[in-house]
């Protein structure tokens, strides 16, 4: 007999292994179905979760917004619940399994916000400056420079195996949903993993990591962001001047040289042409901000 103990081993396989989803996007979901569960004892097995109805739903969602949890995050725990409730479905052997029809609130995207040219090479260069020891110099540029020369997210550069070394002029990248893309690499990317692989002390075995933490473990997320943001405070940019900013930055400054919108999905790895037609707002409002404190009469 399944428990919700099995439910959620199953919720979690089926995300990472079949569905080849992020990490973050893993253990986010699994987290949304743990409080979902957890409100309702009743549930033991997947039919009984595949008849979850559209109320029951909703009234666990507003309990989580009595929680103090804002749009963006409701959104986000809505998104995670229609998803297990189609697998519920599907396990429950419904053939035409969808998703239950509840609308979440509306949430205003951001625009990105890219920094220059200039700024990406300094912030590339402080966080260099900042570092304790040479080869984590090395290490940190040539990471930024992967995510600003590239355009890859940074998870996609941390998860480069020691096998991606020597590079060549292009690189093979695995990103979100197990999707593979082809990127160009530039020179200035290709000196700084050599001289990083030139200088890490610690040895490189092909099927693990390339960058690596000052222990000689993978290098985390977290340590290069914190690098950044002591940098980003040295250089006066703002907040949003992050690592991911460097991969807005990649798209918007290609889009402003001219290439079109089908290249620049495909060197960035989006599912959809949708998720990319947003740096068409970027670059006008990068060419609006120029207008404005260039032209005598702005």
């Amino acid at each position: 007999m399944t428990n919700r103990h099995d439910l959620l081993g199953q919720w979690h396989d089926h995300l990472a292994l079949t569905r080849r989803r992020s990490p973050h996007t893993v253990r986010a979901y699994h987290t949304a179905a743990r409080r979902l569960l957890e409100a309702l004892p009743e549930v033991s097995d997947w039919p009984t979760l595949a008849r979850l109805d559209t109320t029951r739903l909703r009234a666990h969602l507003a309990m989580r917004r009595t929680e103090g949890i804002g749009n963006v995050s409701t959104a986000r725990e809505l998104s995670a619940l229609k998803a297990l409730l189609v697998f519920a479905r599907e396990q429950a052997g419904d053939p035409e399994a969808r998703a239950p029809r509840v609308r979440g609130p509306r949430v205003k995207k951001g625009l990105p916000r890219p920094i220059t040219p200039d700024e990406a090479v300094n912030l590339t260069l402080a966080v260099a400056e900042d570092a304790a020891e040479p080869w984590i110099a090395a290490r940190d540029r040539a990471v930024l420079l992967l995510l600003y020369g590239a355009g890859l997210r940074i998870a996609e550069a941390l998860s480069l195996p020691a096998a991606a070394l020597p590079l060549g002029e292009s690189l093979v990248i695995t990103g979100k949903g197990g999707r593979q893309r082809v990127v160009p690499i530039l020179p200035i990317v290709t000196a700084a993993l050599a001289d990083y692989a030139a200088q890490v002390p610690w040895p490189l075995p092909r099927d693990e990591p390339l960058f690596r933490g000052a222990k000689g473990g993978p290098l985390s997320q977290g340590m290069v962001q914190k690098a950044v943001a002591r940098a980003r405070v040295v250089l006066g940019l703002p907040a949003t001047a992050t690592p991911h900013a460097l991969r807005h930055s990649f798209a918007t400054h290609l889009l402003g040289a001219g290439a079109d919108l089908r290249s620049l999905q495909e060197l960035l790895g989006h599912a959809s042409l949708s998720s990319t037609q947003i740096y068409t707002q970027v670059d006008a409002a990068v060419l609006l901000d120029v207008y404005r404190n260039a032209h005598p009469r702005a």
